[in-house]
């Protein structure tokens, strides 16, 4: 099929032809993709989704889940005997300075299953559930960031994953058991000049005239595990047709396969150890049988798998701030300066309280979201992005806030504080390690964006087309109608609630005061939501920067929500806790006023206004006086179709001997 530079797609589920390298499409065009993507049906409950509606439904996470006593059994001799292995076989100190997993640790993981984590048992997996299999994934990544990293990518977003949801059983049969047994898998849909935009994707699939399967043409940049992997999950474009539905679809891809090339090996200023590739597919040949969940299902595909692969993520995010947390705590009290342990003055103290009661509050959210996950009664595709988008934020500034306790000790390499005899702790390196995060499974401003439009799906189900410039008189008056009888029931009900109540929650002891604002506040945050798309109608999807604010606010309410009734259920074991609990709502409850402080008073126009002759060059002359990166290669390299020139660069684990 030939293409032009001018090719758009035929339908708003991305089907229908692009040009070969990196599409132009138009922002509706774009819009239309991402829209068609995502799940429009709410047949679950979501606390997330109440939340931001002014709703505080206590009662979908009080009382605190409980996991089943049987699985917890189990999931502890695994977590016990990998933290041994880990502990005697896994030097992540090795990984870090050689940046390569050894083929032994590959060969050690795989004989404790922790390739198989998430597969049902009877394909030879573990099958442990979302919070032990992010519990797994912290132990490891506090040896070893990279790792977990690896096994992350291979079982969260790889080809386990997708086929556990929507493989066929035949493709179970036939994938699931190799991926448990220890072979590595990878993802990949990011392009040289398409990220969280997939309406350009460039990469085909070609349906062949026999019609047995496809032909693979494009490039894919960042495939984390693209090196080792000999299982490949690839986003394609398959062009619509007589009889044909086409868009972009998933497929399942022996990574050994003729016409594919690993190009390049991409370095990182973190995770040193992880294998992330360049590849290219030239005619790869795909039988129809690896098709996942039928052609044009691809984004559906990739954004479900996310609502519970976005776990992991904030898991080992939680890890950094345990050790985070160790680290300072333990150093703030040997240190002494000016007469006293550096932990007693309040500078410090302050950062103390910060990195302990923020730890506790990411693993309370963590830990609420994989058992409502594990429940599989609740919808958490809110929740699941609330947490990696709070995790991925909050343990970066734990690092920071850790590399400043520790002073010049924090800015230093391990192997320098061991050569002179000091503690090796690696606190530059989880600073450089953490900071993917903020990016990989979806940037901070795309997961506000994500978290934003689920945010306010109920009024764009009520009120879209009154906003919407393409739909006609008639869809606007039936939208009118559904408007009017939606906010004339909703409205009331945001002005008096349960947190007014002064004894409201009271079974919370202490704690009940934070759960009265956090319903006051919910309330609050959805009438300022109305307000604003009263007020920008359709233009309310380009205040970003107020959009990224309301759902801060709606990120903080969740976690304080989260630790109050942990808190609460473990009060007896753990009452200690109540009183970490009730720190992290005071330091919430600081955040949440500053941000509707912002929703309403901050330079966004003015900023946008200035940025747009910033680009221009206006102020081009502030940039003098310095020597600036070299302007005879292009930001995004081009990429052309066709075999590959360059040296194949992938990895392939040898047999344990």
């Amino acid at each position: 099929m030939t293409t032009t530079q001018n090719s758009r797609p035929e339908s708003p589920d991305g089907a229908g032809p692009l040009p070969a390298e990196a599409g132009q499409v138009s922002e509706k065009e774009a819009r239309q993709v991402a829209e068609a993507a995502r799940e429009s049906a709410w047949d679950r409950p979501s606390f997330g989704k109440e939340l931001f509606l002014g709703r505080f439904r206590l009662d979908l996470i009080d009382p605190w889940p409980r996991p089943d006593p049987a699985e917890v059994a189990r999931a502890d001799e695994f977590l016990g005997s990998l933290r041994a292995y880990l502990t005697s076989e896994v030097d992540g100190e090795a990984i870090e300075r050689d940046a390569r997993i050894p083929d032994e640790v590959f060969h050690g993981l795989a004989g404790f299953g922790t390739f198989g984590m998430k597969i049902d048992r009877k394909y030879g997996g573990l099958g442990l559930s979302n919070l032990h299999y992010c519990r797994a994934l912290m132990l490891v990544g506090s040896v070893s960031p990279a790792v977990s990293a690896l096994l992350s990518a291979h079982q969260s977003i790889g080809v386990p994953q997708p086929l556990k949801m929507f493989g066929t059983p035949e493709q179970k049969e036939r994938f699931l058991p190799r991926l448990a047994a220890g072979e590595v898998s990878a993802f990949l849909l990011t392009e040289p000049d398409v990220g969280s935009d997939p309406a350009r994707l460039a990469t085909t699939a070609e349906p062949t005239a026999d019609g047995t399967g496809y032909r693979l043409n494009g490039v894919k940049l960042w495939a984390t595990n693209g090196t080792l992997a000999t299982l490949l999950v690839v986003m394609a474009r398959v062009p619509a047709g007589e009889g044909r539905r086409g868009g972009i679809t998933a497929f399942v891809v022996e990574g050994d396969s003729d016409g594919i090339t690993v190009e390049r090996r991409n370095s990182f200023v973190g995770l040193r150890g992880l294998e992330n590739s360049l590849t290219r597919f030239h005619d790869v040949f795909v039988p129809k049988e690896n098709v996942i969940g039928g052609e044009g299902k691809g984004l559906k595909i990739a954004l479900t798998t996310l609502n519970t692969g976005r776990l992991s993520l904030p898991a080992m995010c939680v890890g950094a701030g345990k050790w985070a947390l160790n680290v300072a705590r333990e150093w703030a009290a040997d240190r002494v300066q000016w007469g006293r342990p550096v932990g007693e003055h309040e500078a410090v103290a302050k950062k103390l309280a910060f990195i302990a009661a923020t730890t506790y509050g990411m693993e309370s959210m963590l830990d609420l979201s994989c058992m409502l996950a594990d429940d599989d009664r609740n919808d958490i595709r809110i929740e699941a992005a609330l947490v990696k988008l709070y995790a991925s934020e909050m343990a970066w500034r734990i690092a920071d806030e850790l590399i400043q306790i520790r002073g010049g000790r924090g800015y230093e390499t391990a192997d320098s504080l061991a050569a002179r005899g000091e503690r090796p702790a690696a606190v530059e390196q989880l600073l450089r390690d953490l900071r993917i995060n903020r990016i990989f499974e979806g940037s901070t401003e795309i997961m506000h964006l994500l978290i934003a439009r689920e945010a306010v799906d109920a009024h764009l189900s009520v009120a879209g087309d009154i906003i919407d410039p393409d739909a006609g008189l008639g869809r606007k008056a039936k939208a009118g109608a559904r408007a009017g009888a939606f906010y004339a029931r909703w409205l009331p009900t945001l002005a008096v609630g349960k947190g007014q109540t002064p004894g409201a929650y009271q079974e919370f002891g202490p704690l009940a005061g934070h759960l009265r604002h956090v319903e006051r506040t919910s309330r609050k945050l959805a009438r300022s939501t109305f307000y604003a798309m009263s007020r920008w109608q359709g233009k309310m999807e380009r205040k970003q920067a107020f959009l990224g604010r309301v759902v801060d606010i709606g990120a903080e309410l969740f976690a304080m929500s989260a630790v109050c009734v942990r808190a609460y259920a473990e009060r007896d074991a753990h009452p200690e806790n109540v009183e970490l609990a009730d720190l992290f709502c005071r330091q919430a409850r600081l955040r949440v006023d500053e941000l509707f402080t912002g929703l309403w008073s901050n330079t966004d126009s003015v900023d946008v206004a200035a940025t747009k002759r910033i680009v221009a060059g206006r102020y081009a002359s502030v940039e003098e006086g310095v020597v600036t990166p070299p302007a005879d290669l292009p930001w995004v390299a081009r990429w052309e179709p066709g075999p590959s020139t360059e040296q194949d660069v992938r990895r392939r684990i040898p047999p344990a001997g």
